[in-house]
């Protein structure tokens, strides 16, 4: 298992900092409603962000870390990826989810971020002016592949996204696809996670700047996979250090009035 299931995200909450959260339902251009959580920046800095889940979906963890983005000024939506499968109704704490991300398609998934960037860019969603994602692990890629999906995106940001090897389903490998990428990459890595090595990183980092891709690619000795969604206490110093690059980032990939 790849991830805490009491984890909450090691980042301290401000108060009052947002002003409106809760479940909403998206809807898709081909037609597929999904569950998705919202939450609105009490002083909104028209900055939009997209939280993409690891393979659980739309968990309590995401749900939290979008009302952290929304203390901090960026009005953000996290989606869940199976309303294809398993409808957009709440499901219990025992939903199988990894048959349901088995039958997860690159098209569908790219749908359902286009959707949530829709809402953002609307009054209702903040109308923003510069977009983010940002993924864990099976997300994590998928964040990577944002990057080629048209959207005008303002960066994308992957926590121990698999940047090479075989594709899940049909989400092909990040690195294949860089020359295709038209927003900054901040990729964040264990540097002690097992099935992501240091020269699947290095080579990530080869076909971006091939590409000629703005990126920054991070990677913290002795962090596991997954270390930013484990109980805060065990990983502290590298997931602090990785909430820094994550804010310095976004901070220099803000488009200004």
């Amino acid at each position: 298992m790849c991830f805490d299931e009491e984890a909450r995200p090691p980042i301290a909450p401000i108060r009052g900092g947002a002003i409106d959260s809760g479940p909403i339902t998206l809807s898709a251009d081909d037609g597929n409603l999904f569950r998705a959580f919202a939450a609105r920046a009490g002083r909104s800095s028209r900055v939009g962000m997209i939280v993409l889940p690891d393979v659980r979906g739309l968990h309590a963890y995401y749900e939290e870390l979008a009302l952290r983005f929304a203390e901090r000024g960026i009005d953000t939506v996290a989606i869940d990826y199976f309303g294809r499968t398993a409808g957009a109704d709440e499901r219990d704490p025992g939903f199988d989810f990894m048959a349901h991300i088995a039958r997860t398609t690159f098209a569908g998934l790219a749908a359902d971020v286009s959707a949530a960037t829709d809402l953002l860019r609307s009054t209702k969603g903040g109308d923003v002016r510069s977009i983010f994602t940002v993924g864990f692990c099976f997300g994590g890629r998928l964040a990577f592949l944002t990057a080629t999906l048209g959207l005008e995106l303002a960066g994308v940001i992957g926590f121990y996204g698999p940047p090479v090897g075989p594709a899940r389903n049909d989400m092909p490998a990040p690195a294949d696809v860089a020359g295709r990428m038209r927003s900054p990459v901040l990729g964040i890595f264990g540097g002690a996670d097992e099935g992501i090595t240091a020269d699947s990183v290095a080579a990530f980092g080869r076909a971006l700047d091939k590409a000629g891709v703005d990126n920054r690619l991070v990677s913290y000795a002795g962090a596991p996979h997954s270390f930013f969604d484990r109980r805060a206490t065990d990983f502290a110093e590298a997931s602090g250090a990785a909430w820094e690059e994550v804010q310095s980032f976004i901070a220099t990939h803000t488009a200004r009035p």
